[in-house]
């Protein structure tokens, strides 16, 4: 069944690729970049609007220090995708060394703040060293990792085992070793992100996708049963059918079925987003309106068609496209305009076409959950104190205003216990005391969609 679904995404991965004009590739590939950070963040519990991580990519950083370090985590990330994208990882993804410079890479970029992790045990603040293997023991959630001074072996044996594997088994590979990593823990921060990281370059080496599409973003929309199946392989042999080696085969077969089948639910969004039967006719008709924007200047969809679908457009040809009758006229090229949106050029070399990161114009958004302008005016305020405990469910329910709506919050009595007090104490006495703490843990998970069925949000010990 692996099988099946590991050649069902070859073939989709390549179909949808084929599809799309060759010139657009490197162009929706920087969208995907875009998207992959936003998502990878989420999964993280960093909610960094796509609008930022756009205006990082300009070196436009928010005066607010905490927005802004989460610009610059956003673009540490889509540097790195970047690196990955172009080659840069090519033969290594699974090597210790490939996998400690994604580490390397992306740690280096961050602002200090973001790089020190607090043991759950001491409390003490344990610095994050760019590209080094951790030095300390830890667990997370039930699974305590292997002992810091076997990491280096077990990342030799990863690096065997997968560096051996056969394209097909590579593709499966791609979800197994995804846990594999994640279970060795190599880093003290940072492992499900760069585990994230390589198997997207394994994808992308093995199934040569072009980078236009990525599983990170489905992961982010099914964020619990990923980290469920992730826990679910940490968990050892059930009985002896259960394989043969200390880990449940099973539970690993499960996690790659849902890994598996979440990337070609991925491949079919993007298909689907750019429609590229309909590609031409939604470009043609977006550039007549810029042109009526006074954006564009005239004859740009003829142009802007032509540099497309030929990846240039030579003086000799250009008089024909704008209408001048064969009369000689410069090369164009696709360019960056103002308002993040595109122009067309005059350069005596033609390039290449790319969709400058804000310009979801033609592709009528859809990478992201929400337009820039809706998201932007979103917020969770609590501007009056209303809460009370529900002992039928055992939380704490109090409630925010997201302008007009209100939004029911609660918070477990577990996360009340295990983070704010112990038990026995009045649990709206240690809501009240904490307050401010955990209404910014309701508007952040809010913000990032993180929600329940009914709308409502819900505070669980594991997300404090």
């Amino acid at each position: 069944q692996l099988t099946d679904l590991a050649l069902e995404l070859a073939q989709r991965s390549s179909g949808f690729r084929r599809s799309l004009p060759t010139n657009l590739t490197a162009s929706l590939a920087d969208l995907v970049r875009a998207m992959n950070c936003y998502y990878s963040n989420l999964i993280e519990g960093h909610d960094t609007h796509p609008v930022d991580i756009e205006r990082a990519l300009k070196n436009e950083y928010s005066s607010d220090k905490q927005k802004r370090d989460l610009q610059l985590e956003a673009r540490a990330h889509i540097a790195v995708q970047a690196w990955i994208d172009g080659g840069g990882l090519r033969g290594r993804a699974v090597t210790s060394d490939g996998i400690r410079e994604v580490h390397f890479r992306f740690c280096r970029e961050l602002p200090d703040d973001l790089l020190w992790v607090k043991d759950p045990d001491t409390g003490e603040r344990v610095r994050v060293e760019a590209g080094e293997l951790r030095k300390r023991d830890v667990a997370v959630g039930n699974h305590l990792a292997i002992s810091p001074g076997a990491v280096p072996r077990f990342l030799m044996r990863f690096e065997d085992a997968y560096s051996a594997a056969g394209k097909t088994q590579l593709i499966v590979g791609a979800a197994a070793a995804h846990h594999r990593l994640v279970w060795i823990h190599p880093f003290m921060d940072g492992n499900g992100r760069v585990a994230r990281l390589m198997s997207h370059a394994m994808l992308l080496e093995t199934l040569d996708t072009g980078a236009v599409w990525s599983v990170a973003r489905g992961l982010a929309r099914n964020v619990d049963a990923y980290k469920g199946h992730l826990a679910a392989c940490d968990s050892t042999r059930r009985n002896d059918l259960d394989g043969r080696e200390n880990l449940s085969e099973e539970a690993l077969a499960g996690f790659t079925d849902f890994f598996l089948r979440t990337c070609i639910d991925q491949v079919e969004f993007m298909e689907s987003l750019m429609q590229p039967d309909r590609l031409r006719a939604r470009i043609l008709l977006w550039a007549d309106e810029e042109i009526r924007l006074d954006t564009l200047p005239p004859k740009s969809g003829s142009i802007l068609e032509a540099v497309l679908y030929r990846g240039e457009l030579p003086s000799a040809d250009a008089g024909d496209v704008c209408g001048r009758g064969g009369a000689p006229c410069a090369p164009y090229r696709l360019g960056t305009g103002r308002a993040g949106g595109a122009r067309l050029g005059e350069s005596a070399r033609a390039a290449p076409p790319r969709l400058p990161g804000g310009t979801c114009f033609a592709l009528d958004a859809g990478l992201f959950p929400e337009r820039a302008e809706t998201v932007e005016r979103r917020d969770l305020k609590f501007p009056e104190p209303e809460e009370g405990y529900v002992s039928g469910r055992d939380v704490v329910v109090f409630w925010g205003l997201d302008g007009e709506t209100r939004v029911r919050c609660a918070i477990s009595r577990e996360a009340l216990n295990d983070h704010f007090g112990r038990d026995g104490k009045d649990k709206l006495a240690v809501f009240r005391g904490n307050r401010p703490a955990i209404e910014e843990e309701a508007r952040r998970k809010y913000l990032a969609g993180r929600i329940e069925p009914d709308g409502a949000v819900l505070i669980r010990t594991g997300d404090l």
